[in-house]
């Protein structure tokens, strides 16, 4: 016999209906909880991001200012041209610094202690004497005239005027004598004290004196480096992408090299120093602390990336494009370098930007094969001493004067500006020449 069919009554149905209902305000209850959290972490993260930023930038920006100091300095013929020649070599060997002394002791005439002097002097860097050179060999016909000479200042004079030395604090706790607030403070009302666009942090090589250093020879460095890089790391890349993507036959070989390669994306970057220090200057006797042997070691860093990204730009192209062109009788060589690689190469720049801006931050493996060290000269070549932008950065913030401290967040905005240019150039190509199949 068949059962009979069990019957719902309105109230069994009206039961169903308030469990469905209190069912799905509960799901939607965590859902509106789920998409606060997320909306939460993602608001705190561009907060800690946007004060990050901030902090940078308000310590830093004061170093593309510095401080200069008129004077009066009178380039007298004997001490720099006496037998009026005007040869290049006699005058570089002019003593500057004398003249500089005089045009100050010019101005604070009652300055005759010896000490007082040394203290009025200390006011001007140790580096003005070479840039009052370098404008005499530029206007040699000034020899024998008075000239009104922007001056740099000394590294402590400069984080006064710019604030960072409080005037009102005790004279036991600041580095500038009460001495020389009055001198400054007869120059400022003269208006012989001004801040100036700092040429110099885009001009010069690093220094241990905060007013004379600059990036130029980190940034050469960087060039190199990268410039080597890339000629080395995309043509490999590219290579192997294509041939494990189009060519390699799968067998157990191919697929533990395909398995390497993703592992070796994640290797921590020291792993590569270590690895360049073993084999590139310790068993190929590389110079070290060169853009050479830094290309070499961040070519290896980046081949992953690149090679990884290349294969994911050649998989994106539909299939039907090889087809098509062996079908009209191309072979799988002419069909990868007449068309699929065209299709396939803005994710492969895409990808060798990306690693190219990896490379451009890496500090650890660099300081590894000795780019760590201090070098004055900016490189001309690719086996020239030099160091990079981020180990540039990482010696100035171990150093404890508050001259290095704007030059560090200063460098850091620069290495952020090119990061941020190579990512942009990135979505721009990625955008500019992608088709969407």
């Amino acid at each position: 016999m068949n059962k009979p069919a069990l019957e719902t009554t309105p109230l069994m149905r009206r039961n169903t209906v308030d469990i469905v209902r209190a069912s799905l305000k509960r799901r939607y209850a965590r859902e509106r909880r789920f998409r606060l959290l997320g909306a939460t972490a993602v608001i705190l993260g561009l907060i800690f991001v946007a004060l990050l930023f901030a902090d940078i930038i308000l310590k830093g920006y004061t170093a593309f200012q510095q401080t200069y100091v008129r004077l009066p300095v009178t380039l007298d013929a004997e001490a720099i041209d006496p037998e009026g020649t005007r040869s290049q070599e006699v005058i570089a060997d002019a003593d500057y610094m004398e003249l500089i002394r005089n045009a100050l002791y010019q101005l604070f005439p009652e300055v005759t202690d010896r000490r007082e002097r040394r203290l009025l002097t200390s006011m001007i860097s140790v580096g003005a004497p070479q840039l009052v050179r370098k404008h005499v060999l530029a206007h040699p016909e000034q020899i024998g005239t008075t000239q009104e000479l922007w001056i740099l200042a000394g590294a402590d004079i400069d984080m006064l005027i710019k604030g960072h030395i409080d005037r009102r604090l005790p004279e036991s706790e600041r580095r500038v004598k009460d001495q020389m607030l009055s001198w400054i403070s007869r120059l400022e009302a003269e208006g012989r004290v001004a801040k100036r666009f700092n040429t110099l942090f885009f001009t010069n090589s690093t220094s241990r004196e905060p007013e004379l250093a600059g990036i130029a020879g980190a940034l050469m460095g960087s060039f190199y480096t990268l410039l080597l890089t890339l000629i080395l790391s995309f043509p490999i890349g590219v290579g192997a992408a294509v041939y494990l993507e189009e060519f390699a036959s799968r067998n157990r070989w191919n697929d533990l090299i395909e398995v390497n390669i993703n592992n070796l994306a994640a290797v921590p970057s020291i792993v590569f120093g270590l690895l360049g220090l073993a084999v590139f200057i310790g068993f190929f006797g590389v110079p070290r602390s060169t853009p050479l042997v830094g290309a070499l070691v961040l070519t290896l860093m980046t081949l992953p990336t690149i090679i990884i990204a290349s294969r994911a730009a050649l998989k994106s192209v539909p299939p039907s494009i090889r087809e098509a062109a062996l079908g009209v009788g191309a072979s799988p060589l002419q069909t990868q370098f007449h068309h699929v690689l065209p299709l396939a190469m803005p994710g492969m720049l895409t990808g060798t930007i990306i690693g190219m801006a990896q490379a451009l931050g890496e500090t650890a493996p660099l300081l590894m094969i000795g780019m760590i060290a201090f070098i004055v000269d900016i490189p001309h070549g690719f086996t020239d001493m030099a160091t990079v932008l981020p180990v540039q950065i990482y010696l100035w913030a171990d150093s404890p004067e508050r001259g290095f401290v704007e030059r560090t967040s200063a460098a850091i905005m620069v290495l952020l500006a090119f990061l941020f240019a190579m990512n942009l150039a990135a979505v721009l190509l990625r955008r500019r020449f992608e088709r969407r199949w």
